[in-house]
């Protein structure tokens, strides 16, 4: 798991993994984090978030921000998302990221950057970084938090339960009350939603 950091950690050099929550969903902010480990830094749960617990994820969220030297948090909002498309905006916040960390060596989640910095995109790198795993973890658990405090002001729309993804409950919620402020207009559901509205309209 550590195959990635150890040529750097052996030179005495800190990596900033980086990895991205929320690409997918209609709605909520994507969270992009960047986390340092220290040097030769060991556990063995730390894993890609997608193949953890809720309860471990959040068991081991407290553990990475109690152990990291460094983590940063980059909230991406949906008008941004809808400005730029999700790629461009997960790569700017990547790379923004990268930027300001302390590390000298970056590895991210399948996303080339351009940073002057030594920086690798790792294909599935959440199941091969250590540094990415606990970024997807930080990003995940910030992500859910925010679509549950999301869920008290839109309750109709159930994002406690499933973080603003397409599912049929949300579809069936987007369809009876509407788009929010929060939703991604420029995402096809969403925009052919909007696009049927006006056509009713007219």
């Amino acid at each position: 798991m550590n195959t990635f950091e150890l040529p750097f950690w052996n030179e005495g050099k800190y990596v900033c993994g980086i990895d991205e929550a929320g690409r997918g969903p209609l709605a909520g902010p994507m969270i992009v984090a960047g986390v340092v480990l220290p040097i030769n830094y060991i556990h063995p749960m730390i894993n890609d978030s997608k193949q953890l617990s809720e309860k471990k994820r959040n068991a081991l969220f407290f553990e990475i921000m109690r152990d990291a030297v460094e983590v940063i948090i980059v909230v991406v909002d949906e008008l941004t998302i809808d400005k730029e498309n999700i790629y461009q905006a997960a790569k700017q916040a990547m790379t923004k990221t990268a930027h300001y960390s302390i590390a000298q060596a970056i590895l991210t989640d399948a996303m080339p950057i351009e940073v002057n910095k030594n920086a690798t995109s790792i294909i599935k790198g959440d199941t091969k970084s250590i540094s990415i795993a606990a970024a997807s973890i930080v990003a995940k658990v910030v992500r859910d938090t925010k679509m549950k405090h999301l869920d008290k002001i839109y309750p109709e729309y159930g994002f406690a339960k499933h973080k603003g993804y397409g599912t049929k409950v949300h579809m069936a919620a987007i369809c009876a009350n509407g788009i929010t402020p929060i939703h991604r207009k420029s995402f096809a559901p969403v925009a052919f939603h909007q696009e049927s509205l006006f056509s009713d309209k007219g």
